[in-house]
């Protein structure tokens, strides 16, 4: 984690309604992804200023900070609902698909760094390559979840179960 970062924001959604927040999750996951796209596209014209440099320091934050807690929530919670119901094909194609982008986002962060200090220069039109995977899976990754893996998950709970998961997201993040 990167100490000039300041802390994360808590995730827009109520704890009481997981599901709620997983999602509004996903909504800030696509709006950083299109930051990130609009400064993949303004980057080569017109370089570094203070505008990219702060897209990119609010790009890094979210990626670095709340975009891994979004996935142990759902490591901890949804993927053993998912394997319960029989469906280990499926969890293990989510649970690889955040190794991947876990990889993706750490190669991607080293310019996105040097963009946030103001020290990016293009090594060229390849350097995007791997911005634009990083999105592409991403939004196939969170149209899987909300299409079959949020519904399955929220038919195997009863009301309980849901209050728990809730908890434990919210005690983990200092919040409860």
């Amino acid at each position: 984690m990167n100490a000039a970062l300041p802390p994360r924001d808590p995730p827009h959604g109520r704890f009481d309604e997981p599901f709620e927040m997983l999602e509004a999750c996903h909504d800030r996951v696509r709006r950083n992804l299109v930051q990130m796209e609009r400064l993949a596209a303004r980057l080569p014209v017109h370089g570094c200023d203070a505008a990219t440099a702060q897209a990119a320091r609010d790009v890094l934050r979210y990626f670095d900070l709340s975009a891994p807690a979004h996935h142990e929530d759902e490591e901890r919670h949804i993927l053993p609902l998912l394997r319960a119901a029989g469906d280990e094909a499926f969890a293990a194609q989510i649970e690889q698909e955040h190794h991947e982008l876990h990889r993706l986002w750490i190669e991607l962060r080293r310019s996105l760094v040097e963009v946030a200090a103001g020290s990016w220069i293009a090594a060229g039109p390849a350097e995007f390559v791997t911005w634009a995977k990083f999105a592409a899976l991403y939004r196939a990754h969170i149209a899987a979840e909300e299409a079959n893996a949020f519904p399955a998950a929220r038919a195997a709970l009863d009301d309980a179960t849901l209050q728990a998961i809730g908890r434990d997201m919210a005690e983990r993040r200092g919040l409860a």
